[in-house]
């Protein structure tokens, strides 16, 4: 019997009263190897670090369909059976497009993704100034990917997430998440939460729609950990900035000793033969072998004299 898909998975988490999902944001291969190395049973493709590691800009639209896809690809296949949630920024078009972004996200293997309310030109939903498409436009993206994932007889999970509590208030953002839960989503996601009564508040007035929680740390929503999560009622958690932070400060402090000594001053365990296996390179010896292959029967670590 064929393994179930990761949205196959993710979808029967979610019918699950009590399943919960906790996933770390992850931008590329390493982060996504070392989230899964840590024990985690699901990841989050953040845009932010999407648009960071691939184009070294800020979040503010620039990756196209493409770009996220092959990302996202890349992250799911890591390993299959994982589900993967995504971000998809505005679907990156109209119906038409945000059907393609559908598709070509459900056949990359990823299990679940988000679309939101703002304009093509968006920017990361913790940054002030945004500005929304009418709710008449947002529905039709949410109605849209519906509608795609049921032509391919998908279970990618369809996420719906707007942005319009900081410009327009909690009332309208509540009207908007449920048009767009009429219009088929399978999960709510409110952007910028600003309180713990808040969250706790959306959860009640969406029951029994399950919710997103959206941990920025240090951006409009307060720190609330997973256990603090699940307690509310949110169904999932996602960090987006859990490795692309930690990234970011070992990477500038590690490149100011280097400018500074001369020498990254690494810790000695850090050897090609630890990153390399950390990535993979055990099991591909194995494969090698078990195909028949020598390319790996001298091995591959060191003889220290």
């Amino acid at each position: 019997m064929p393994l179930a898909s990761a949205a196959t998975s993710l979808r029967q988490i979610l019918k699950d009263p009590n399943g919960f999902v906790v996933a770390p944001g992850v931008y590329d291969g390493l982060s996504a190897r070392l989230a899964l190395a840590a024990g985690f049973d699901a990841l989050y493709m953040t845009g932010a670090g999407t648009s960071a590691s691939v184009h070294g800009q800020a979040d503010l639209g620039i990756c196209t369909l493409n770009d996220m896809r092959a990302n996202a690809e890349m992250l799911a296949n890591l390993s299959p059976s994982t589900p993967l949630i995504c971000d998809a920024d505005t679907g990156y078009g109209g119906p038409i497009m945000v059907a393609r972004t559908t598709e070509q996200y459900a056949r990359s293997g990823v299990a679940g993704f988000h679309i939101e309310d703002q304009v093509q030109t968006k920017r990361c939903g913790h940054l002030a100034g945004k500005v929304l498409v009418d709710i008449e436009t947002y529905t039709s993206r949410i109605r849209a990917a519906v509608q795609a994932r049921q032509r391919l007889g998908s279970d990618i999970v369809v996420i719906a997430r707007t942005d319009s509590l900081q410009g327009h208030g909690y009332e309208e953002a509540l009207a908007r998440l449920r048009a767009a839960r009429d219009a088929g989503a399978d999960v709510g996601f409110l952007e910028g939460i600003s309180s713990r009564e808040m969250a706790r508040q959306a959860v009640q007035d969406l029951a029994p729609w399950p919710l997103l929680l959206n941990m920025v740390e240090h951006g409009s929503t307060p720190s609330i950990s997973a256990a603090e999560a699940r307690e509310m009622g949110f169904r999932i958690i996602i960090f987006p900035f859990a490795t692309l932070g930690p990234a970011l400060t070992a990477i500038r402090e590690g490149l100011e000793k280097l400018k500074r000594d001369g020498l990254p001053g690494l810790d000695k365990e850090l050897t090609p033969q630890a990153l390399f296996r950390t990535c993979g390179l055990d099991e591909n010896m194995k494969l090698d072998a078990e195909a028949g292959g020598v390319a790996f029967e001298g091995g591959v670590d060191l003889r220290k004299s």
